[in-house]
């Protein structure tokens, strides 16, 4: 029997609409393989009655083709149907449909891949508009859902439209990648009996992606899924990258330029810096395309401690992008235990320091529920760079946590396969970065060193003296 795993909010709320008196329009948004069809199709599968899915840069012809062959299918008819010159004909043709036999519960209609079906000149949204305005928001059983993976498309035509679907959505629902808990919790449900960590390394490599998990079998390794998945001759997610970002977006170049850029530098990039690094223009069309792949979840803005939205840095978060381009992107799959070696070189390390940080990022929430945090808080980064030719020393601090209760805690991320131990050489990092932090920043706030590690840090005289708090990646599994 298939269920939903996770997703307790969601799911609450699908069940209040079918509860609603009114009609409702549901807009559920979020990247590739997130799961927002089968969150719909098995949550809401006793009251689907229609349900049309865009095909990607199909003519119109091809869309009414299909949305014919739907029509055909809710009806239950064995002939086939005409096919409606244009969407007017076709929403007009579903209304006679769903005006027949759908009165004594809550009739769901699901348009799967929404943006695809408006093509250019098609008039598939102003007639969809019609629909929604002149009928459909008269019925007090209909649940309309329109879905879509192109996240900004939904915001800029759907949650900000200016026309006739203005304020018209009753329910927006962002659907994130699972959080470590939750992806915990669909493995266990799959059979399988991997420890955190290994669960952790699968979780750096493919994000909290639920199609990408399903390559988990019950007897492998995390070592031996990532090789099944990436680097195998027919690996589910070897020719992924591209097709996830086309997918997407419509003319994905310069996207996909400015997401190996932020992966070039790991550390991340200021707007201008993208802008410089990828050829971008300087106007607003570079704006869009940053927003387009902050909605879509594949980056992040975070404006630095003490700085303006202008100072904003934009790292690269999305698991699968950041490993794709670290090891696949020039690599030829098919070769034997391929990552089982990649994974004993130098580059696996720094890799697992990028991915790890990616995560902690991700779960902040948690990070401040194991600190027992209950005052307010901003998240923020910090980074300084001396001027050239200066004798200074710079600085990074990649998750700072401004408390309300007057202290700050400067938060290090540190993947390890064993106890961390702070040596002398690392205790003079540690040191550096609070010195020049406080110099530059002159906080008014009590400064704590925070350690974010795998199986915790070694305590010995540089942990006793520098860090004031130590979280184990149990804090980061924390529903």
């Amino acid at each position: 029997m298939n269920r939903v795993i996770g997703r307790d909010k969601e799911k609450e709320t699908l069940t209040e609409l079918l509860k609603s008196k009114r009609a409702e329009l549901l807009a559920i948004y979020g990247r590739r393989r997130v799961g927002k069809t089968y969150l719909i199709q098995t949550h809401l599968k006793d009251n689907i009655v229609f349900g049309l899915t865009g095909m990607h840069r199909a003519t119109l012809k091809e869309q009414l083709q299909q949305f014919t062959f739907a029509l055909q299918k809710a009806n239950g008819s064995p002939l086939a149907l005409k096919p409606p010159d244009n969407w007017i004909e076709a929403f007009e043709a579903l209304k006679i449909y769903l005006s027949g036999s759908h009165e004594n519960k809550k009739s769901v209609v699901f348009f799967d891949e929404f943006p695809w079906l408006d093509g250019r000149k098609s008039g598939f949204l102003s007639a969809f508009e019609h629909f929604w305005n002149s009928w459909a928001v008269q019925q007090s059983q209909l649940i309309v859902v329109i879905c879509g993976s192109a996240a900004s498309w939904i915001s800029r035509k759907i949650l900000n439209n200016k026309g006739g679907l203005h304020n018209r959505i009753t329910e927006k629902m962002p659907l994130d990648p699972f959080t470590l808990a939750e992806t915990e919790a669909y493995l266990k449900n799959m059979g399988s009996k991997l420890d955190r960590y290994q669960v952790l390394q699968i979780y750096m490599a493919f994000g909290g992606i639920p199609h990408y998990l399903n390559t988990v079998g019950k007897d492998k390794s995390a070592v031996q899924v990532i090789e099944k998945a990436c680097f195998a001759r027919q690996g589910l997610l070897t020719g992924e990258f591209d097709n996830l970002y086309s997918s997407l977006f419509e003319m994905a170049d310069n996207h996909i330029k400015v997401v190996r850029a932020l992966a070039a530098t790991g550390k991340g990039l200021t707007r201008q810096q993208i802008i410089d690094e990828c050829g971008l223009s300087s106007g607003g069309r570079a704006t869009i395309l940053l927003d387009e792949l902050e909605k879509s979840g594949f980056i992040q803005q975070t404006i630095p401690y003490d700085k303006r939205s202008n100072d904003a840095i934009y790292r690269l978060i999305d698991e699968f992008s950041i490993f794709y381009l670290k090891f696949m992107d020039k690599h030829k799959p098919g070769g034997k235990d391929e990552w089982a070696m990649i994974s004993q070189e130098p580059t696996y390390a720094i890799w697992c320091g990028i991915a790890f940080e990616a995560v902690c990022l991700k779960h902040v929430d948690q990070i401040k529920e194991g600190l027992k945090i209950k005052v307010r808080t901003e998240q923020s980064a910090w980074r300084y760079i001396p001027p050239k030719g200066s004798k200074e020393q710079g600085a990074q601090i990649d998750l700072i946590i401004d408390r309300k209760d007057r202290i700050i805690n400067l938060c290090e991320m540190k993947f390890y396969n064993n106890t961390f131990t702070i040596d002398k050489s690392y205790a003079k990092v540690l040191q550096q970065k609070l010195d020049v932090f406080t110099q530059r920043t002159k906080p008014d706030k009590t400064l704590f060193i925070t350690m974010i590690t795998t199986y915790g840090i070694k305590e010995n005289e540089y942990a006793e003296s520098l860090v004031q708090n130590s979280l184990t990646l149990d804090v980061l599994f924390r529903p």
